[in-house]
């Protein structure tokens, strides 16, 4: 018998009562400790055999037994007891039990502290990882502030309600540039139980964020009365908020901007001047596409594939490129915040098209005329046959999915080229950055 420190013992007893963990764990733990340290004690002596160690839960004494099983004839000396010689240990023993021996633990003291101390560390750890996990898996989505604690190379490190969390740089926006002790507006984003950074995952990209604001900053979006539909960002650059109101006396657009602007420019300059179009929500998809479009006005929309998704909208031939945005980004954000693929035409294309449609027939004499898939095929082939892996049959392809020349490719995502057979990544990006460079502003 042994017997490890009182003021130790209670000790382990209080911090585990102060962390919640349940002083059964902790015993556990250290049992199982002292089974192992007895293995690697006793095997010293050449003595391999199954030891179990038990500890008593009110004065901290513990002992160590080796479990041997009862045999009419031992082969395994470490492992199994003659009959004979168990009768005299005890006379009820009989063939097949299993005898637990009282092994000298008056070496193992030192070794069952230590080893106390360690799984009352790592018991610590574990149920204070537990708690985080349940204090914040609930709370996934909030947006809370958080104190600039210390930079790491690829992570900003905030303490929020007493936690470490993790900003990592690709999560924060461009423009974001934190000193030690300041705070800043996060929202949680995930919480992970296995992780070995702190568990707490928090971001200034994710939509929520701006979701969140506004609900903080506009009273009818808190109390139910303007709803948001949808949101989408492309972080510290431009995003779109489409919203709805529930009461016809109440402007969702007017409420959500504030008098002067003063409720919207508390969110942008919260995201470091991230531009945000709010936009009316209507249940007719052609009037809320044509809302998303927003600052451009759109003189039509044309459903031109409900299936798919796909509409064409018409505007002033001055408007294109207000309707386009910078690099496509406007058109982008529309198409996003309404689910459908937004082909961006001018009048005066839609003009010229309605003339050739009209019967501007050949003459006897033309040539023969080329058929539309030639002319798609050719036409991408003449504006972008120098890009790299750009091959007529991938040009083909392109035409055949609706991409009849390098315009209709200004407002497509990597992700949709990705559906083309024989489209790459690295082919995609190439394409949608020679044709942003082309029609870009």
């Amino acid at each position: 018998m042994a017997l490890v420190s009182t003021s130790f013992f209670d000790s382990v007893k209080m911090i585990a009562a102060e962390k919640g963990i349940p002083e059964e764990d902790v015993f556990k733990a250290v049992e199982e400790s002292l089974v192992k340290a007895a293995e690697k004690y006793f095997q010293g002596f050449d003595f391999y055999g199954n030891f179990q160690a038990q500890m008593d839960r009110e004065t901290g004494e513990f002992h160590v037994y080796a479990l041997k099983q009862v045999v009419q004839d031992v082969e395994e000396e470490d492992l199994e007891i003659s009959l004979a010689e168990a009768q005299e240990l005890n006379p009820e023993a009989a063939e097949g039990d299993t005898l637990w021996l009282p092994q000298d633990t008056t070496q193992l003291g030192r070794i069952a502290a230590q080893a106390a101390k360690q799984v009352l560390v790592q018991k610590v750890r574990e149920a204070e990882r537990e708690r985080i996990f349940t204090d914040f898996a609930d709370r996934i989505g909030e947006v809370v502030v958080g104190e600039v604690k210390r930079f790491e190379k690829s992570a900003i490190i905030l303490e929020v309600d007493r936690v470490e969390a993790m900003l990592r740089r690709n999560e924060a926006l461009r423009g974001d540039r934190f000193d030690k002790g300041q705070r800043i507006k996060v929202v949680i984003s995930s919480v992970d139980k296995s992780a070995k950074d702190p568990q707490v995952q928090v971001s200034r990209v994710d939509p929520r964020l701006l979701v969140k604001l506004f609900d903080q900053e506009v009273p009818e979006i808190h109390d139910g009365t303007v709803v948001i539909r949808s949101c989408v960002r492309e972080a510290g650059d431009r995003a779109k908020v489409a919203v709805h109101s529930l009461d016809p006396d109440v402007d969702p657009v007017g409420a959500c901007v504030g008098l002067k602007g003063s409720r919207v420019q508390a969110i942008i300059r919260e995201l470091k001047n991230e531009k945000i179009d709010i936009v009316r929500y209507d249940e007719d998809v052609t009037r809320f596409i044509a809302n998303a479009l927003n600052p451009a006005k759109a003189l039509r929309v044309n459903v031109v594939d409900p299936e798919h998704h796909r509409v064409e909208v018409v505007v002033d031939d001055e408007q294109l490129s207000i309707a386009i945005g910078k690099r496509g980004q406007n058109v982008r954000l529309a198409a996003k915040l309404t689910g459908w693929n937004i082909d961006v035409r001018s009048e005066a294309e839609k003009r010229r098209e309605a003339e050739v449609a009209m019967g501007n027939a050949l003459p006897d004499f033309a040539p023969e005329a080329v058929p539309e898939e030639e002319k798609n095929l050719s036409s991408l082939l003449e504006e972008l046959g120098s890009i790299e892996g750009l091959t007529p049959q991938v040009a083909e392809n392109l035409a055949a999915a609706g991409y009849a020349d390098a315009k209709s490719l200004y407002t497509v995502t990597v992700e949709q080229l990705l559906a083309v057979e024989g489209m790459d990544q690295e082919l995609a990006f190439r394409l949608i950055d020679a044709v942003h460079e082309q029609f870009g502003e």
